[in-house]
């Protein structure tokens, strides 16, 4: 690992896109005929991964093992790059933005069906945003009240107005400039679902999903697959390339990467860092690194005592040997986090000092705050692999055997990654295991979606409150000169730091392997990708 990831990003993003090679694949279909060419295309990928989705509705699941299934049969209305989140046109195929930046108007591509054969239209986009805007159900819609500040009414609510001029083009008016706007629309929770399929299926939508993609949606097999196959009246000419995805729950890393070398699956997520060597030892296989813009971290619910005094975070913060922790489950794949952000995003603040590991000053402030004697508490942890935490089990034991040291006894507790999630998000856990991978590649994502007090029962689960924090974050949101936003960023983290709802712990460079008869695979930033232009190759 060099002395940054932010050093790393450009150098990682070029790469990844030259990780493709040639070989067999059991997956594939051969093409027979066209006098005997040896190059087949089409058949059906196996991607392996680490836990199931928890639903196929885009717009209610906030997990990564949700979101790479739902950006095959789903699309938004503006994407992010192959492999950055520079915004592209998408289901809208050119926009304009006011002077005061309070209103967007997006021309629509036309002639779009969705899956169940109704159209795609300025009306529907209208129906999807009404939906979230209107349903002031922040457990159910916890991104749309995270990006756009709560709900129709709210007093910080962006959206004012969503509105079909015709039938493509439509219209949003803010109530305030909201400078990542585009990078929220194109995050995969905004993409826009069948307005008829909502309307049919109730909340069996999310078992049933119906939109745009080049995929849609076959069959789901609850803890083992999930089948997507081929849209064949796809928008976009001579995409996808496959005949249709499986991803196959495989929970174990280490099974998972052996279903790999066996050619039982052809992509696989979630590779132990100590397998590395496996698969670039193997002709058959290769490795692709997914850029850097996580970060994997242990958190407090500050609502429950003890953790609701500063004094005992501060103290956990100096016990977490965080460099033992990536020696020993990371293998140089990873470095120490000092912010809730990493260092390949704007506006990270580099000044801040880490709280370094030192037994004696946690003592002390175990003193100050009245517990010298140490205390019982529940440590949550990750029951599936995820990318910035590849074996969240063992790290809560390494986390555990620290706190030992001070006389906290810490009780390891898991739950099925559904009820985990959810549990966390309404306030259960008085302390977990936790991570995030950015959606969109603006601090915006990482301080005031996880932190801000107007994201308590949505995606801050520290459930963390600190005026100032808000004003700087809201002031932040509201300001299009980049140079005066990363000042704001600056400070809000000093604030969070000296406060330490989290002990950050790790940014990964996450590891994935592949039989090399993949091609097209772009390891994307955010995490998943659609994979309609992946395709099978000897």
């Amino acid at each position: 690992m060099k002395k940054t990831l932010a050093l790393l990003l450009t150098g990682i993003l070029a790469l990844s896109l030259a990780l493709a090679g040639c070989s067999s694949s059991t997956s594939k279909e051969k093409d027979d005929g066209k006098g005997g060419s040896s190059e087949a295309k089409g058949g059906v990928l196996i991607y392996g991964k680490g836990g199931d989705a928890v639903g196929l509705d885009p717009a209610i699941v906030t997990d990564g093992e949700s979101f790479i299934v739902t950006q095959q049969i789903f699309e938004t209305l503006v994407k992010y790059g192959e492999d950055d989140t520079e915004i592209k046109s998408g289901l809208a195929k050119s926009w304009e933005v006011s002077d005061d930046a309070k209103t967007y108007t997006f021309k629509l591509e036309t002639g779009i069906k969705f899956h169940d054969g109704t159209d795609f239209n300025a009306d529907a986009v209208v129906k999807n945003f009404q939906r979230w805007a209107q349903s002031k159900d922040e457990g159910k819609f916890a991104y749309y009240a995270s990006m756009f500040g709560g709900f129709e009414g709210d007093e910080g609510h962006v959206i004012k107005e969503v509105k079909a001029i015709d039938a493509s083009t439509v219209e949003f008016t803010l109530n305030r400039p909201q400078a990542p706007f585009l990078k929220n629309l194109a995050m995969p929770t905004f993409a826009i679902a069948s307005p008829d399929g909502i309307e049919k299926e109730g909340d069996d939508f999310t078992k049933n999903p119906s939109g745009t993609g080049p995929f849609k949606f076959k069959s789901w097999k609850p803890g083992d697959t999930i089948e997507v196959v081929k849209n064949d009246d796809y928008w976009q000419d001579g995409l996808p390339k496959l005949d249709g995805v499986t991803f196959k729950v495989i929970k174990d890393n280490s099974a998972r990467l052996n279903a790999a070398i066996k050619g039982e699956i052809d992509l696989m997520d979630g590779l132990n860092p100590s397998d590395i060597s496996k698969v670039t030892g193997d002709e058959k296989l290769q490795i692709f690194e997914r850029a850097s813009m996580n970060v994997g971290y242990f958190a407090f619910n500050v609502e429950k005592a003890p953790f609701d005094k500063k004094e005992v975070r501060q103290a956990i913060s100096h016990l977490i040997n965080k460099k033992e922790i990536i020696d020993n489950f990371y293998e140089g794949t990873a470095e120490p986090a000092k912010n809730p952000m990493p260092p390949s995003v704007s506006g990270y603040n580099d000044k801040i000092e880490d709280y370094d590991y030192d037994v004696e000053k946690a003592k002390e402030l175990l003193k100050k705050a009245g517990l010298e004697d140490g205390f019982k508490m529940d440590l949550w942890a990750m029951p599936v692999p995820r990318p910035y935490m590849p074996d969240g089990q063992k790290v809560a034991e390494a986390i555990q055997a620290s706190l030992k040291q001070v006389g906290i006894e810490a009780n390891i507790v898991s739950y099925e990654w559904a009820a985990y999630l959810e549990k966390v998000q309404a306030g259960e856990a008085q302390s977990f295991m936790m991570g995030w991978t950015g959606d969109n590649g603006d601090a915006d994502n990482f301080l005031y979606t996880l932190l801000d007090k107007d994201n308590i029962g949505s995606n801050n689960y520290a459930r963390y409150a600190n005026d100032e924090v808000h004003e700087l974050l809201i002031e932040a949101q509201s300001t299009a000169d980049e140079a005066k936003r990363n000042e704001l960023y600056g400070k809000a983290q000093e604030i969070i730091h000296d406060e330490a709802p989290w002990v950050p712990l790790v940014h990964s460079l996450p590891q994935l392997a592949g039989s090399k008869t993949v091609k097209g695979f772009v390891p994307h930033p955010t995490g998943s990708q659609s994979l309609v232009n992946v395709s099978l190759e000897n």
